[in-house]
């Protein structure tokens, strides 16, 4: 509250009724509004008040009489006070007085009959007791006269005349011998009155002489006129009054026709200004809606209602019809932003308020919702067309970039066109598709969840209808199986893991988002399934992808050796491997196997269990046809010789590059490294993984080792790898025995005493030795695995060879026990039980004529052969000796025998 007015002045102090009067003061109001009370002498002014500042009023008086207080009341102040007051009186109407009626129509006072002029401008009250006023200039206070007399007036023409308040107005200085001789004057004027006729003709004949010469003059005027006009004139008097009444009503015909239609006009015009309001309403209605102010609307529209509601006027109801009209139209637009624009959730709540107080026809908070949901599938419907059906057009480079009128490129949709820019950072549509959904879930999910339950809990202003609820909840659940299927849609095109595993994270933050939401179970078990499947998803992926990188690890081979340990060496082939494994391991224990809200661990499954073994058999499996395709990278005929039965174990390669045999190893030591590597990843790689996977949580890779023993394929591509290189070296090594044992016609049965060893002998330790270093260089540990087998194989020959001799001489007997004796005792350290017997079935075959002579001979010859041919025994011999002496080839030679 503000400080109460305060009048502290007024101009003029005094005035009849309808005076302007100036107010002044303080605190009289900061504008018009705040004026709401003014009072003058006890008469309310406010109708009349004008207010100019918070210091100036100007106000007409009312009819009020005698002095009072000046009362202003303000909106903040109430009501105030005054230090000044103002006097209102009554005049009396004379000749010379402005007045609202005529002064011949007002009572006059009664006049002195006398000769003088009756003219008004003549007119002077005479003083009833024939006293001068010379003297009684200044005036008596009136304020002592009102406190003295009350009601009372010294007007002689009042009913209220006081004859003490005449005297005291008049003649408060007149001494009192005048006051007495006044009234002797009266008492004289009123006796003389009542003297008769004659004494009133005395004292009154001017005015009969006047009245006299009038009647004469009206007299000589009708006797002219009877000589003029005949006995009755009045009958030409009312005919000639009738035709100037008819010529007035002539002349101002149009001017009273104008005039009543002004007066209609001004009568419309009033009414129109009074009911302007209503009148404007309709046009009102247009401009608020066209500017979005729909409260405005809703606020006239109830005012009007409850004005007009119950007219009976035609005019007012055409005005309340036109009104109708716009606020159906009204209804429709709102209906339509609810259904058709995707608005937020408290534009939403606004636009049902609105239509619940229009008394909208139905339920809009539920349109609001169904309409809501089925903006949500389709935005999730829009996703998929917008990107993937223009990714499925995109092949045609006609259809990429859609024209408007052939004359500029324009894209469909800002997503497209988003779609595009992203063309040159080569973002797949299926992951951007995702993303949108996920924008979509996001954003129009919460808002329908929350408009829902506004809804049930009462705060939609509408009736709620309980029934509802099933309704409602399925379509919470079936906008987000929508959703999840499209984006299986999106991620069941093939897409890289990376990508993937982008789509796993722009769905787990949705999925966030949902559970902060208090969504019934139902409805997150929809995202989280979907959520578990696409992890497993990516999971296959990501081990799929690691594949496919092993595949094609191959050509990163360099087949530059590096030694591990005293058994061999190994490529880095391996470790590149063994990093991949590792990696994928890794990165999948981050991303996929972790668990984030309401998520289940991945492999808690046997079935899930058995997928994770498979993708890493696909990792082993992969490795094991970079091995294969490195191993038979040799020339195109020796891959034409074993790509039947290598195919036939673990596939058929898919291409064979031709390797310059002068820029790398030979197909023989591609095949040697090869096999180290098989052989290193078997024995040291595959336990090294399954270590750390079970270090980082994974299942055991015991359950896939033990349910197939060559899971790997490492397995049959070692003896594949290994049966190849043998091929290559036992071919050629066998294949020249038997020419070199008949070199230059010796048979067997000549009579040749022998000196040395035969060719085949030495030709055969010599390819021994060579193949011997070849292994040696590359992995030790391969020495017996493979020279074991070569061995084998010259056994056998020399078993074949010997039995399908027919005679031996002594000196041919002497000969080839040498020979198969010495042979046997080089290759001592890789013969195996096998080669042993075909050795012994060799020496059985020969005959022993003598059987004391020729073992002499063949120990003789034997000891000169190890003398010569130490250098040659000693790259055969075992580490653990150093070389072969007489007495072992002795030994050797009695045990044979």
């Amino acid at each position: 509250m503000g400080p109460p007015p305060v009048v502290t002045g007024i101009s003029p102090k005094e005035g009849p009724p309808g005076t302007r009067v100036t107010v002044r003061g303080e605190f009289l109001g900061a504008k018009t509004q705040d004026l709401i009370g003014l009072t003058i002498c006890g008469c309310d002014c406010l109708l009349s008040a004008e207010w100019k500042s918070p210091n100036k009023i100007i106000a007409r008086s009312g009819p009020c009489k005698g002095r009072g207080d000046i009362i202003v009341t303000t909106k903040n102040g109430g009501q105030g006070t005054s230090t000044v007051q103002f006097r209102g009186y009554h005049e009396t109407i004379g000749p010379m007085k402005e007045s609202a009626v005529w002064v011949e129509e007002a009572p006059m006072q009664s006049l002195v009959w006398g000769r003088r002029a009756l003219s008004p401008t003549n007119y002077q009250q005479e003083d009833p007791l024939g006293l001068s006023v010379e003297g009684n200039e200044k005036k008596f206070p009136e304020d002592d006269l009102i406190e003295l007399f009350g009601e009372g007036s010294g007007e002689l023409a009042s009913e209220k005349f006081h004859p003490g308040w005449f005297l005291l107005q008049h003649h408060h200085a007149t001494t009192l011998d005048d006051l007495k001789a006044g009234l002797a004057y009266l008492r004289r004027k009123v006796h003389s009155q009542k003297e008769g006729q004659l004494s009133f003709l005395k004292a009154n004949v001017g005015s009969v002489m006047e009245q006299l010469d009038t009647i004469m003059l009206l007299k000589e005027q009708f006797e002219s006129d009877v000589q003029k006009h005949g006995q009755d004139p009045t009958a030409k008097l009312e005919a000639a009054i009738k035709e100037s009444m008819a010529e007035a009503d002539k002349l101002f015909h149009d001017v009273l026709a104008r005039r009543d239609k002004a007066d209609a006009t001004r009568n419309a015009l009033s009414l129109m200004q009074r009911y302007r309001f209503l009148f404007c309403m309709p046009v009102n209605i247009e401009k608020n809606i066209n500017r979005g102010n729909y409260d405005l609307v809703i606020n006239d529209y109830a005012r009007v209602k409850n004005l007009f509601g119950n007219t009976e006027l035609e005019v007012f109801k055409k005005v309340l019809n036109e009104i109708e009209l716009r606020i159906e139209r009204l209804r429709i637009v709102l209906r339509k932003k609810l259904e058709e624009v995707p608005v937020t959730l408290d534009e939403q709540k606004k636009i049902i308020r609105n239509l619940v107080n229009l008394e909208s026809v139905g339920d809009p908070a539920w349109d609001a919702i169904a309409s809501h949901a089925h903006h949500l599938e389709k935005s999730v419907t829009a996703c998929i067309h917008e990107y993937l059906e223009f990714e499925n057009a995109g092949g045609d480079d006609s259809n990429k970039t859609p024209k408007s009128n052939g004359l500029t490129p324009t894209p469909l949709s800002i997503k497209q066109l988003r779609l595009q820019q992203n063309e040159d950072n080569s973002v797949p549509a299926q992951v951007l598709c995702v993303e949108a959904i996920c924008d979509v879930v996001t954003e129009q999910l919460p808002d329908l969840w929350r408009l829902g339950q506004s809804y049930f809990t009462g705060q939609l202003h509408v009736t709620v209808d309980t029934e509802k609820q099933g309704p409602f909840k399925n379509l919470v659940l079936s906008s987000m199986q929508h959703a999840v299927d499209a984006m299986k849609t999106a991620c069941g095109i093939n897409l890289d893991a990376s990508w993937l595993l982008h789509n796993l994270r722009c769905i787990r933050q949705t999925y966030t988002s949902l559970i902060h939401l208090d969504l019934p179970s139902e409805a997150l078990d929809i995202f989280g399934k979907y959520l578990f499947d696409l992890r497993l998803q990516c999971l296959v992926a990501l081990f799929k992808q690691t594949a496919e990188k092993i595949s094609a690890l191959h050509r990163k081979e360099t087949w530059q050796i590096e030694y591990l340990n005293e058994h061999g060496g190994v490529t880095r082939l391996p470790a590149l491997f063994e990093e991949m494994v590792m990696e994928v391991a890794k990165l999948a224990r981050e991303t996929v196997l972790a668990c984030g809200p309401r998520e289940v661990p991945l492999l808690a499954h046997a079935s899930h269990q058995t997928l994770f073994h498979n993708a890493v058999k696909t990792l082993f499996t992969a490795f094991a046809k970079c091995l294969q395709q490195l191993a038979f990278s040799g020339s195109e005929e020796a891959m034409e010789d074993d790509e039947s039965s290598v195919s036939q174990l673990i596939g058929s390669p898919a291409s064979y590059r031709t390797r310059d045999k002068q820029q790398g190893p030979t197909w023989e030591q591609c095949l040697l490294i090869s096999l180290s590597n098989i052989r290193y990843t078997l024995n040291t790689i595959i336990p090294r993984v399954n270590e750390t996977f079970k270090l980082h949580g994974y299942p055991a890779l015991s359950l896939t080792m033990s349910s197939n023993s060559d899971w790997t394929q490492l397995e049959t591509l070692d003896s594949a790898v290994l049966d190849a290189y043998l091929e290559r070296r036992c071919d050629p090594l066998v294949g020249t025995i038997e020419p070199s044992m008949y070199l230059g016609g010796l048979e067997w049965y000549l009579e040749v005493e022998p000196t040395h060893v035969r060719p085949y002998v030495q030709e055969a330790l010599t390819n021994l030795i060579a193949v011997h270093a070849e292994v040696r260089r590359v992995s030790p540990g391969l020495l017996k695995r493979v020279l074991s087998h070569i061995v084998e194989t010259v056994a056998e020959e020399l078993a074949r060879l010997m039995s399908c001799v027919t005679r031996f001489s002594t000196p041919g007997a002497v000969q080839a026990r040498a020979d198969i004796t010495l042979l046997s005792t080089a290759v001592r350290a890789y013969t195996t039980p096998r080669a042993r017997s075909f050795f012994e079935e060799a020496l059985d075959a020969i005959s022993q004529p003598n059987g004391k002579e020729v073992s002499q001979k063949v120990d003789a010859l034997l000891a000169k052969v190890a003398s010569s041919m130490h250098l040659q025994l000693s790259c055969l011999a075992d580490q653990s000796t150093e070389g072969i002496t007489l007495q072992e080839l002795d030994s050797d030679r009695a045990t044979t025998v």
